[in-house]
């Protein structure tokens, strides 16, 4: 499998883990965007937000559910961002649904 998300779940690539379930990875974004970044990703593989199902829209409500958790276990305290991008113009660079968790500092308030 080419999916680089997949080979960081399976093991085969490295990563600095920041949660794991039998369902879900957390694990930092090597090419940070923000003091704290990181990664959220079912470990089923789902391409992306148009790819959620009533049959795997379970997992991605678990994601929502241990993102707080997991924000606060980075050590983000006063607030954060959840982005997932969807598709080429939204610049979905890997086609592996992931949401990214951005705090630890004051963030821009425009995104683009």
């Amino acid at each position: 499998m080419s999916c680089i998300f997949c080979m960081i779940k399976n093991g085969d690539i490295p990563s600095k883990k920041a949660y794991e379930d039998d369902n879900i990875l957390a694990f930092y974004d090597v090419n940070p965007q923000a003091p704290v970044h990181i990664l959220v990703i079912p470990k089923e593989h789902i391409e992306s937000v148009d790819c959620i199902t009533p049959e795997n829209s379970a997992i991605v409500a678990k994601i929502f559910e241990k993102i707080p958790a997991i924000a606060k276990e980075a050590g983000i305290t006063n607030g954060y961002r959840v982005i997932s991008n969807c598709g080429p113009d939204a610049c979905q660079s890997v086609k592996h649904l992931h949401f990214h968790i951005l705090g630890g500092a004051q963030l821009a308030d425009k995104m683009a």
